[in-house]
């Protein structure tokens, strides 16, 4: 199946104790974001995440919102 069938987005979520910093995610959705996330993050820093605080953007503006990555 081609991933072109199955669009992927990029995803940044808020964190609880890093005012303005968002961690970015990829996915279909935000809860398979979160889902590829936790592959790679501990229980601990999947808790940080807000789950429902999160920005949709497109990979092209990616560069406006490096400043906000925690």
């Amino acid at each position: 199946m081609s991933s072109f069938s199955n669009p992927h987005y990029l995803y940044l979520f808020a964190l609880k104790n890093k005012e303005g910093k968002r961690k970015l995610a990829y996915g279909q959705s935000p809860e398979d974001a979160l889902e590829i996330l936790s592959y790679r993050l501990t229980q601990e820093e999947m808790d940080e995440i807000v789950r429902d605080d999160f920005v949709k953007i497109n990979q092209r503006k990616l560069q406006e919102y490096v400043d906000q990555l925690g």
